[in-house]
């Protein structure tokens, strides 16, 4: 769940509870400071730990998310799978996900990620018997804004630190965070959350 802030943007907008998963220490203590600070830490859990180790109890949650965290579960098809059996009959899932804009990816690029087309994952949700209810793209907008906050904390952090013994390591990982985001990724990867619902019986 990171810093926590779908979960306490829904807890706002929707009066949600729920349990939010994070194996960083320092996310998890910003996730529950937030919600604290906010009046959600009395129905949003913060657990930190694995989240593919994490018991919960099976088909108790109306709806269960990833956003762009499906390595968990070492793959698009069994997160799906490990997720549908958190939800009860009739629940829904959310999944962020990353996907190939077009098949001309360079190979070097597309062998070292494994992501899908969007033509696939539709397979996949199908093959586990889900629907696609909805779609919620990021536009190349969206993905600069979030790269771009990437660097600046980067940056800033370099500015506040120039005496560090990892500050060549910062720098090394900004420019490499840079060059393949501008060489293979803006270019060759979209993401679009995911909502599923259990398929349809025919009639």
């Amino acid at each position: 769940c990171g810093h926590g802030e779908p979960l306490a943007l829904w807890a706002e907008a929707y009066g949600i509870s729920g349990v939010g998963i994070e194996i960083r220490g320092n996310a998890c203590n910003r996730a529950r400071a937030k919600m604290a600070a906010r009046g959600f830490a009395d129905r949003i859990e913060i657990v930190c730990m694995d989240a593919a180790k994490y018991e919960f109890p099976e088909h108790s949650f109306d709806v269960a998310t990833c956003l762009g965290a499906s390595f968990i579960w070492k793959g698009f098809r069994p997160t799906v799978a490990a997720m549908s059996r958190a939800i009860v009959p009739g629940g829904k899932l959310a999944i962020g996900e990353p996907y190939w804009l077009t098949a001309d990816v360079p190979p070097e690029y597309a062998q070292s990620m494994g992501f899908h087309s969007e033509t696939e994952l539709l397979r996949i949700v199908r093959e586990e018997g889900y629907e696609l209810e909805y779609i919620v793209r990021a536009s190349l907008d969206d993905w600069d804004r979030y790269m771009s906050g990437n660097w600046y904390g980067l940056m800033r952090w370099l500015e506040e630190n120039p005496d560090h013994p990892a500050r060549k390591d910062v720098i090394e990982r900004l420019r490499s965070s840079q060059d393949e985001y501008l060489r293979y990724e803006r270019p060759y990867v979209g993401w679009a959350i995911w909502v599923l619902s259990p398929a349809q019986a025919p009639a």
